[in-house]
């Protein structure tokens, strides 16, 4: 490998520059991700989920050591992730995560393993870009850095999709040196990690298609292997069958184009088309830039530039459909970008490459005689041309790159803080008799809930169509309660869901629902905090009655069945 500048003697060996390239891309990897991560005390970020996968691991590791595995999941008895019918779908993520379990605080084991995650799924992209001898890969990891906002801030969740990230670029790799058994083991694991594993399903059919346009053959094997470990990792699954309908059901509801049937998370709905440019700015040139350098004319040296442009390119596509897609489409937009322009910047792509086969064939000893002399001053020139230009890049790459940070510093500083809903969850499980299904009024409050306070049940929790696939009539009642469309709400709360207790934030999502409540009578306040409200179901309405107490000082309202808090 040649540099336009002079390089200390041990770094000018091929293996040791690359070497040292890995040592600085992981050192500055684990310190972004590090600081973005613990800008919030919290399990990061935006949603709770992370609180959910943390202790559930932590249960897991329970069940291991009591020879009980896997521990039966009792926590939505109403949803399809009953104790009969619950499916662990992020199995081998869990897994992954018992050794952070070990920590005496769940909360920071949890952000370690996200840190550690997340600095893994990067890294990979980048040994990529350095395992294929990119040129200026420092330039591509500023731009991994830079190329996305929400990339950086759902990258740190406490969730699976690193994993995803990671295993995609391992099967890419094994897709470009061709060794195809191997997918096989590596969809099994896909599979058990998370359901995004139709991407490594995507890839294999891509590069089938590529190696055929490109080699005018069939290449069978990938897709082979891929479905192969795929259905072995829906089979030699602990949760089989019942995997097999879960998934069904998640594919029914969320893989639609028009409105869902049933409310979900803000990470199923699109962005804004400004929104999704402004936020994602480095993706978007980054795929601009890999159209106008891709050169299809070199049909026998087109195999990794096609195939990012069209793998990045169905990324594109599902990203402005559904933004949690946005945590995997920049990292690989920035990749098809550095795969297109490399035969540029190496000078690789010329007039004469785009000769026949068996004319560059009775050339070559006239282009090996322009090779050894190109090798001096005009190769020189070229890369330190090339050099110039890359800290240009650096340089416009640093706004971005700015911007995000603090954007997503901010973002992820703005977690609730850790103790959100733990003194509440202490009242209930001190005051509520153990094993009670707790009424919450927001399915997305129930990764807390179940972290504070594993000793009860609960409606609803991590999607709402969950409940919507068990009970489609349960669930758009509880939306009707929840939102405040019931006025005389607590008799379906105590005989639809059997629930006498009722969680609810002080969010204005459920204000309406907490005003008719306390008009209707047959509710009591037991415990209320700045973060949330546990309201009791009474025995008897109370009848409305004057304000004033009675003559005997009393209060004129009789609170003989309330609980004592």
């Amino acid at each position: 490998m040649k540099f336009p500048f002079k390089l200390p003697g041990f770094l000018r060996t091929e293996a040791t520059w690359r070497g040292f390239q890995l040592l600085v891309g992981a050192v500055a990897i684990g310190l972004l991700i590090w600081r973005l991560q613990f800008s919030t005390r919290s399990i990061c970020c935006g949603d709770f989920d992370g609180y959910y996968h943390i202790k559930w691991s932590r249960l897991l590791w329970e069940s291991i050591r009591g020879h009980h595995f896997p521990p039966q999941f009792i926590w939505l008895p109403l949803t399809t992730l009953s104790p009969k019918d619950y499916v662990d779908h992020h199995l081998l993520f869990h897994i992954f995560q018992i050794p952070f379990t070990w920590f005496s605080d769940l909360r920071l084991g949890a952000k370690v393993a996200a840190t550690v995650f997340a600095s893994l799924a990067i890294f990979s992209c980048y040994w990529l870009l350095v395992r294929y001898q990119i040129r200026f890969v420092f330039v591509w990891l500023v731009a991994l850095f830079a190329c996305s906002a929400p990339f950086l801030y759902r990258i740190n969740m406490a969730k699976a999709p690193p994993f995803a990230i990671i295993y995609l670029v391992i099967g890419i790799h094994l897709l470009f040196q061709r060794k195809y058994w191997p997918l096989l083991p590596l969809a099994l694991a896909f599979t058990l990690t998370y359901d995004m594993f139709f991407a490594l399903l995507a890839a294999a059919v891509i590069w089938t298609a590529v190696v055929g346009w490109a080699d005018r053959k069939f290449a069978w094997q990938p897709l082979a292997f891929v479905i192969g470990g795929i259905a072995a990792g829906l089979i030699i699954n602990p949760y089989f069958p019942h995997n097999l309908h879960l998934l069904y059901e998640h594919l029914k509801i969320k893989l639609t184009f028009n409105d869902f049937s049933t409310k979900v998370g803000n990470e199923w709905y699109p962005y804004e088309t400004w929104e999704f440019i402004g936020n994602s700015f480095v993706a978007c040139v980054s795929m601009l830039v890999g159209y106008i350098a891709f050169e299809p004319s070199e049909r026998r040296r087109s195999h990794q530039p096609l195939f990012f442009l069209l793998f990045s390119t169905m990324l594109l596509v599902l990203t402005a459909r559904w933004r949690r897609i946005a945590e995997y489409w920049p990292p690989f937009a920035v990749m098809f970008a550095a795969f297109s322009l490399q035969p540029w910047v190496t000078g690789s792509r010329s007039e004469i490459a785009r000769m026949p086969a068996d004319i560059l064939e009775e050339l070559k000893p006239f282009l090996d005689l322009h090779e050894s002399t190109e090798t001096t001053s005009a190769r020189r020139r070229r890369e330190l041309i090339g050099a110039m230009v890359a800290g240009v890049v650096l340089l416009l790459l640093a706004l971005p790159l700015a911007g995000n940070l603090r954007a997503t510093i901010k973002d992820i500083g703005d977690s609730e803080p850790p103790n959100h809903y733990k003194a509440g969850m202490d009242w209930v499980r001190a005051n509520v008799p153990p094993g009670d299904i707790v009424f919450n009024t927001d399915w997305d409050d129930f990764p807390r809930l179940f972290y504070f306070d594993p000793t009860h049940r609960y409606v609803s929790g991590l999607d709402p169509t969950y409940l919507y696939d068990r009970n489609a009539n349960l669930s758009q009642l509880y939306d009707r309660i929840t939102l405040g469309k019931e006025n005389d709400s607590a008799p379906l709360i105590r005989e639809r869901f059997g629930a006498r207790y009722v969680f609810t934030d002080n969010s204005d999502d459920h204000s309406d629902f907490f005003a008719h409540a306390m008009d209707s009578g047959w509710f009591d306040v037991v415990y209320e905090d700045k973060d949330c409200a546990i309201l009791y179901i009474r025995d008897q309405k109370k009848e409305s009655q004057p304000e004033p107490a009675d003559k005997n000082g009393g209060d004129a309202n009789d609170d003989t069945d309330r609980p004592a808090p």
